[in-house]
């Protein structure tokens, strides 16, 4: 009886380890996610343009020079990069050079 015991727990250990072995190559894998567009729904929502120096006054009133993605709070990642997460499009990248009506000054 401890034969069987001891099989299964070799074979358990075994399949433990091939399932954290098999989900950290697919974790590698992933591709990144896809840039918001400036014609998704949800950029048109709050007025997102992948390039900020095309947030111009009149279209964009509250837009003001120097806004960038880069420089928001809600940036997720370093303002060094070139796009990053934002919890306002979840799933995607906002560009840093981009703007939107949501922007807030990161202190």
């Amino acid at each position: 009886m401890t034969l069987q015991r001891r099989t299964f727990i070799i074979h358990s250990t075994v399949a433990c380890g091939s399932l954290v072995a098999a989900q950290t190559a697919l974790a590698q894998t992933t591709p990144a996610a896809d840039l918001v567009k400036d014609t998704d729904a949800a950029a048109l929502a709050v007025g997102y343009v992948t390039d900020a120096t095309r947030a111009n006054k009149v279209k964009y009133p509250t837009y003001a020079a120097g806004q960038r993605c880069g420089a928001c709070v809600l940036y997720e990642a370093s303002a060094s990069e070139k796009s990053g997460p934002c919890p306002l499009f979840p799933n995607k990248q906002v560009a840093a050079g981009g703007w939107c009506s949501s922007w807030a000054k990161k202190v």
